[in-house]
């Protein structure tokens, strides 16, 4: 039986120092049906000519040039270029475990179309890995291991950019990736939840996540705070809010403040409940915030939960399912 094309696609820009692990890690796969377009993205560096010298010892290198500027006119110009009965995503900076294409692949094989194959990350730097980043790990990790992925979709980005692989006909029947939105990758995340495909639980390390102090995604305005906070809400106003459920928001931080904001600017009605004793029945937006005692008052509420301290976030949840709130239906936390 022939195996199934595999396309890879990969937008790099000035990626010189990394190109080499990444092209090796796709090179030495187990499985071998697949096709790499790689697309530089205006680089200034050696990249281009790197990837170039891999191509030609390897047919199944395609290069080319973007002809529009960023990752999603990249990604667009790879998938036009792209002919595999499969689509994944692979960061320029980033290596493959070996076995990646082989078991994704399999997932996919033995699940048919409608799913989405995962695997689990594993970031890496050359000094200290941060805090942050290891928590991270830790917990999309969990959510791969049990397929429940779209549980927190509204707390981070909950598929890896360059660690999912889906169905041709599956991705073209999200977008594909004709959205301009970003993030684009915690967009897609969305489109697949909106789509309906089923996350395929895994339990292997397939991908491994280089973290440095350039990365795109700490230094560009497009994956800045503001736009992921928008993006959920977007999505949560179109996908989940029942509008017969009375809504709250639970939070007056910074992104309480901003998501408080963009509520008032879809003209959505809302209850602003907090914790600090110093704002209740302060008024901010023309808003006077309520205590949390207010929410036994309200039949069924959605909540959308904007504190991220851990250990209130603890706190909340054991509130709400007291009410007989249910994750991810009545109560979303969106950090």
């Amino acid at each position: 039986m022939l195996q199934p094309l595999i396309s890879i696609l990969t937008p790099f820009k000035n990626s010189e120092l990394f190109l080499e692990d990444c092209l090796n890690s796709i090179i030495d796969q187990t499985y071998t049906n697949w096709e790499l377009l790689i697309v530089d993205d205006h680089s200034t560096d050696e990249s281009y000519n790197l990837v170039i010298s891999f191509a030609h010892k390897d047919a199944r290198i395609k290069v080319s040039k973007n002809s529009g500027n960023g990752i999603i006119d990249a990604l667009n110009l790879g998938f036009e270029n792209s002919s595999g009965d499969f689509i994944t995503r692979m960061d320029s900076d980033d290596v493959m475990a070996p076995n990646k294409l082989q078991l994704m692949g399999h997932d996919l094989i033995t699940h048919g179309k409608g799913h989405v194959a995962l695997g689990l990350v594993n970031y890496f730097c050359e000094g200290e890995l941060g805090e942050g980043y290891q928590n991270y790990e830790k917990w999309l990790n969990a959510l791969t291991r049990s397929g429940t992925n779209y549980t927190d979709l509204y707390k981070e980005c909950v598929i890896p950019s360059p660690c999912w692989m889906v169905h041709r006909d599956d991705l073209m029947a999200c977008g594909s990736f004709e959205s301009t939105i970003y993030p684009e990758d915690y967009d897609l995340a969305f489109r697949f939840y909106k789509q309906g495909l089923k996350c395929i639980p895994s339990h292997a390390v397939l991908h491994h996540w280089r973290d440095y102090s350039t990365r795109t995604s700490r230094t560009h305005e497009n994956y800045a705070a503001n736009h992921f906070l928008k993006l959920k809400l977007d999505y949560f106003l179109k996908l989940d809010r029942n509008p017969d459920q009375p809504l709250v928001l639970w939070g007056a931080g910074f992104k309480g403040k901003l998501c408080a904001k963009l509520l008032q600017k879809h003209h959505v009605p809302f209850i602003w409940i907090c914790n600090n004793p110093k704002k209740i029945g302060q008024q901010i937006y023309k808003m006077e915030l309520q205590p949390v005692s207010s929410l036994s008052e309200l039949n069924q509420p959605q909540v959308i939960v904007t504190v991220a301290n851990k250990t209130s976030q603890k706190r909340i949840t054991s509130v709400l399912e007291n009410q007989a709130l249910v994750k991810a239906k009545d109560y979303f936390f969106f950090c």
